[in-house]
């Protein structure tokens, strides 16, 4: 069983510093220096990596903010429209940055007329490190609370009830993937290995875990047919992996 500790912000003079923001900005940097490294063995462009980055954070933020207001929750948001654009007071979907981030990145490596396939494979090789980084900032909120559990990783929350947490479950899942994609390096893995493998894994193991999210308490996701909009989105990404792996073969 492990304690709850939250830690949400810290000041710095007048400055009061986020603590998920700052891990979310930390695993996005990462996650791009690890992708601009693999670039240079490769003989790609390292600057188009980090020069794509800035868009892909754009049309990230963006849609991981359409998705929770379209598919999360409309009710509300809809209700009173100004709330849309109260992003301080937190309302992001993961997936639904992916999802922007993933079409933003395709027009621009189009623009810049560079093998699409070769660099989202370069890039999906810095992800797992920045969803590693990133969900430690989920943990440290626990904004992802789980059904209860005597599972040892369990975490003891402030009402006494032991829960899944899934922020800490998403940031080791991150870390495993990252070390197997540094396994598939040392193995000299064919372009295309990163972005097969990581849609599949991340969409399998995001599936699965999502059923062990509270059903009941003060945050719990919408669903629908039981399943979370997450879920739906993981299932097009096991079905895209699948699809590049066959393309591959």
């Amino acid at each position: 069983m492990i304690p709850y500790v939250e830690w949400t912000h810290f000041n710095i003079g007048p400055l009061t510093i986020q603590v998920w923001g700052m891990m979310v900005a930390l695993g996005i940097i990462a996650a791009a220096f690890a992708a601009t490294r693999l670039a240079k063995e490769r003989g790609q462009k390292p600057e188009i990596i980090w020069d794509m980055t800035f868009w892909v954070i754009l049309g990230g933020f963006f849609m991981a903010r359409v998705f929770v207001v379209l598919f999360y929750e409309p009710e509300f948001y809809f209700a009173d429209p100004v709330q849309i654009f109260r992003i301080w007071e937190g309302g992001w979907s993961s997936v639904g940055g992916f999802l922007g981030g993933a079409v933003v990145a395709l027009f621009y490596l189009r623009k810049k007329q560079v093998d699409v396939h070769a660099y989202a494979d370069t890039t999906m090789f810095g992800i797992p490190v920045g969803l590693f980084i990133g969900r430690i900032g989920c943990f440290l909120i626990h904004d992802h609370p789980g059904t209860a559990t005597d599972f040892i990783l369990g975490v003891k929350y402030p009402d006494g009830v032991v829960r899944h947490d899934l922020g800490l479950y998403l940031s080791i899942n991150g870390l495993l993937m990252f070390l197997v994609f540094l396994f598939l390096l040392k193995r000299k893995a064919k372009s295309g290995t990163f972005l097969v493998v990581g849609l599949i894994w991340y969409g399998v193991a995001r599936f699965l875990l999502d059923f062990l999210r509270a059903t009941e308490g003060p945050i719990v996701d919408t669903r629908y047919f039981s399943l979370t909009p997450a879920q739906y989105a993981s299932i097009v990404m096991v079905a895209l992996g699948l699809w590049l792996w066959k393309k591959r073969k």
